[in-house]
């Protein structure tokens, strides 16, 4: 009862963090296994279930093609299972592939060739970066973005920037070599590189000055109350000051937008993974279901619009996710299948049974760590 009294009393309830969560999840899974679905269709493979969730079915239905679309019990993800799969994750069925018919072989997924297979396996993943290309273009389009000129409206003392030479007044023109056009790019290319010297080029009285700048690492507390480990410089700048206004985008304007923004996340989630590797991250940031919960319900709190952004980011996430080379993960099939393309013939069966046990136990493991992550560092228990 203390730990339903601490869910409680942190302001996690099923109407607020759950069913935004849920929503957002939900939405994301199915543009991924869609993705999976529409590539096997194209490939005539024959279709057993398309699920929402795991475990016992709740509702279903069976198609004219005799695919069985169903949602289950517990939500936190979805399959698409194959025509000679023997679970969610696509291990074949070797007893049932050798009994088929020649007519069942042909709509069997394992004996597609190797680049039909590869494509239906890869489709997933990509459904999920289009969604966020979509969400953001859309975003774009209908609503415009706010832009602040790149101006220093104030230096923090004793900052990176103060030691630098950084002055009230000064534009910021580029960052590493990468052109600044709005303020809000300047925290972005930032925040990322603490402990690594950046060059700012810099407009000061109609002159282009360069400036070595290192970030340093600063815990920030949100809106929310969550922490966040990033760099700063420690500059400033005001609305009044720095000529805020609301762009409008075009389609194809919007649209090169929306692709923009999917590829920073996928930059960023590189960096973050790089700087676990090389000790510069820790990885207490990373988020497991209930941390992703609870900044779905601080999301929802915003609006309609941030929580729709946040089921994008999520898109991309999970679409990137799968294609890490781990068995049982969309891009563990992906390895499969380029040595099968190279050696001319499948990984045999029992390296492959004994590569889907690893990964079952990796991905668990994961999945415990990144939850007891979110226990002890964004729900504060047992601190």
């Amino acid at each position: 009862m203390e730990f339903l009294g601490n869910l409680s009393a942190g302001g996690f309830s099923l109407f607020g963090y759950i069913l935004p969560f849920l929503a957002i999840l939900t939405v994301v899974v199915f543009f991924h296994e869609l993705g999976h679905y529409l590539v096997a269709r194209w490939n005539k493979v024959d279709i057993d279930a398309f699920a929402i969730g795991f475990g016992p079915q709740i509702i279903g239905f069976d198609d004219k093609h005799g695919t069985r679309w169903k949602l289950c019990a517990i939500p936190l993800g979805g399959y698409v299972k194959f025509a000679g799969d023997a679970n969610a994750a696509s291990v074949p069925d070797h007893e049932r592939l050798e009994s088929m018919t020649e007519e069942q072989k042909a709509g069997s997924f394992e004996h597609k060739r190797v680049g039909q297979r590869a494509a239906v396996v890869v489709a997933g993943p990509v459904a999920n970066f289009i969604l966020a290309i979509l969400i953001f273009a859309g975003s774009f389009y209908f609503l415009g973005r706010f832009v602040t000129d790149p101006v220093v409206s104030e230096v923090v003392a004793e900052s990176p920037a103060e030691a630098a030479g950084v002055l009230a007044g000064d534009i910021i023109k580029e960052i590493d070599g990468i052109e600044v056009n709005n303020f809000r790019d300047v925290p972005r290319l930032v925040a990322p590189k603490h402990g690594l010297e950046l060059q700012f080029t810099l407009e000061r009285d109609g002159k282009l000055i360069n400036l070595p700048i290192t970030p340093r690492l600063t815990e920030q507390e949100d809106r929310f109350g969550n922490i966040n480990r990033i760099g700063v410089v420690g500059i400033i700048s005001r609305a009044e000051e720095a000529n805020v206004r609301k762009k409008e985008y075009g389609i194809i304007e919007a649209f090169g937008a929306g692709v923009a923004e999917t590829i920073y996340i996928v930059k960023r989630t590189f960096q973050y993974l790089g700087g676990i590797f090389s000790g510069r991250e820790s990885v207490d940031q990373l988020s497991g279901p209930i941390g992703i919960a609870k900044i779905s319900g601080d999301v929802a709190t915003l609006g309609l619009t941030a929580l729709i952004s946040l089921a994008a980011i999520l898109s991309v996430s999970i679409g990137l996710l799968n294609l890490f080379p781990i068995p049982m993960l969309d891009g563990g099939h992906l390895v499969f299948y380029a040595y099968e393309a190279i050696a001319g013939k499948p990984m045999g069966q029992r390296v492959q049974e004994y590569s889907f046990r690893f990964g079952f136990v990796l991905l668990i493991s994961m999945m415990l760590f990144a939850t007891h992550n979110d226990i002890v560092n964004r729900l504060g228990f047992f601190n």
